[in-house]
């Protein structure tokens, strides 16, 4: 913790383009028409290809995911620019900011990966025009989309964080640098036991979930949608575990438990994250077993891969922005005098009782988004559950209840 006198900047003062005042009207209607022409193209070129068939071609899915990077990264900037083309105070909020930069970052790297995509795409239909189907995969093409979302995600955040762990202050206020945990209360005698304890069910945790994510990868006769959901609820679970465990061992063979400011708000956005991620898959696991049990006939039909895939996804981007939001909130927020944790990693709960801030806004998100990641999740797998329990209780044979309920082993373990 630094003991600087400093005030805390809670806006940023945008000077905009330099427009003389008696042409701003003419460069605002020019504007608006540049961003309603790019809104509009966009959104036509998506609805074409998804509506005409003989444009679901990898060149087009690419083009498709292109137009609407395009169309997100105008919104990010123009909408704030014409707002403040008409204030008096062009004024944006620090947690606006930062949200402002994370996205523009997001979709302009974005559509940089998608256009590597395209060009691949291209080489691959001239240069091997024999082998265009068979090489650009559907499974590839989404793969290839899939990660440079992922890719970009990631990259923007990295930027993000690093940006929020400096403190915009000024004047007269203690500015914190660093966070200490108090971790758990362990005696100093039993330290070295729980230690090799927590040590140990890290590395079980590891091991098994990367063993259940290569067998499902190597085994092609678990390459069903139930085991897809199953992969990534294991590679979920070794990321939470990740995200938490490795620190809490530093600090226990450490004479001072501390965490940085940018590292304790890193570490809060993968803990929602990857948790967020386990209810969603959760879910969609339960859809699954309800397809499965309640309409066997149809089950590959409603469960297709497209339909696998975009469940996955949804889930990811889902609980990327959910985190994203509560990180950036809580970036806004100013930490005075106390930096102690009494826990063992970035709690947010923990971290609004030490704000010195307003955390009105934090808590009314926390509590609209609350019943999205909780209560919404387990209210969906409640009822497929129970719809599941009573198509099997209909069953007449003993050996067809047997072999319903082991159709939910995967989830129910």
């Amino acid at each position: 913790m630094t003991g600087k006198n400093q005030t805390v900047i809670l806006e940023f003062l945008l000077i905009g383009p330099p427009i003389k005042s008696e042409l701003r009207d003419q460069f605002y209607a020019l504007f608006l028409v540049m961003y309603v022409t790019t809104v509009v193209g966009n959104l036509l070129i998506i609805i074409l290809i998804r509506l005409n068939l003989h444009l679901h071609t990898p060149m087009y899915l690419f083009l498709s995911n292109l137009s609407f990077s395009d169309l997100c990264f105008s919104s990010v900037t123009m909408p704030k620019l014409l707002q403040n083309m008409q204030s008096q105070v062009p004024s944006i909020p620090y947690a606006g900011c930062l949200t402002q930069m994370y996205f523009f970052l997001f979709f302009g790297d974005l559509e940089s990966f998608l256009l590597v995509a395209m060009a691949y795409d291209r080489y691959v239909a001239i240069c091997f025009p024999l082998h265009y189907g068979t090489i650009m995969s559907p499974k590839l093409c989404l793969s290839l989309v899939v990660l440079s979302w992922v890719l970009t995600m990631f990259h923007a955040m990295l930027h993000t964080l690093l940006m929020a762990r400096f403190n915009m202050k000024m004047g007269n206020q203690s500015v914190i640098s660093e966070f200490l945990l108090l971790g758990l209360p362990i005696e100093p005698e039993q330290q070295d036991l729980f230690y090799a304890l927590f040590l140990a069910m890290y590395v079980t945790t590891v091991l098994g979930n990367l063993l259940i994510v290569i067998l499902i990868r190597l085994d092609s006769r678990l390459h069903t949608p139930m085991y897809l959901f199953l992969s990534n609820l294991s590679f979920s679970d070794l990321c939470f575990s990740s995200v938490t465990m490795p620190k809490l061992l530093q600090n226990m063979q450490s004479q001072v438990p501390s965490i940085p400011y940018a590292g304790c708000l890193a570490q809060m956005y993968f803990f929602l994250l990857f948790a967020d991620l386990e209810s969603f898959l959760l879910v969609a696991m339960a859809y699954d077993r309800y397809v499965a049990i309640c309409f066997p006939l149809h089950y590959t039909i409603i469960m297709s891969p497209k339909l696998c895939l975009s469940l996955v996804v949804l889930s990811w981007v889902l609980t990327t922005f959910i985190s994203l939001l509560h990180t950036l909130l809580m970036a806004r927020l100013s930490f005075c005098a106390d930096n102690v944790i009494p826990h063992f990693f970035c709690d947010m709960s923990a971290l609004l009782k030490l704000a010195c801030s307003d955390i009105q806004i934090n808590e009314m998100v926390i509590f609209l988004l609350g019943g999205l990641v909780i209560i919404v999740p387990f209210l969906l797998i409640f009822l497929s559950y129970a719809r599941i329990v009573s198509s099997i209780l209909k069953v007449p044979s003993a050996r067809g209840i047997r072999k319903a309920f082991s159709t939910c082993g995967s989830h129910l373990s």
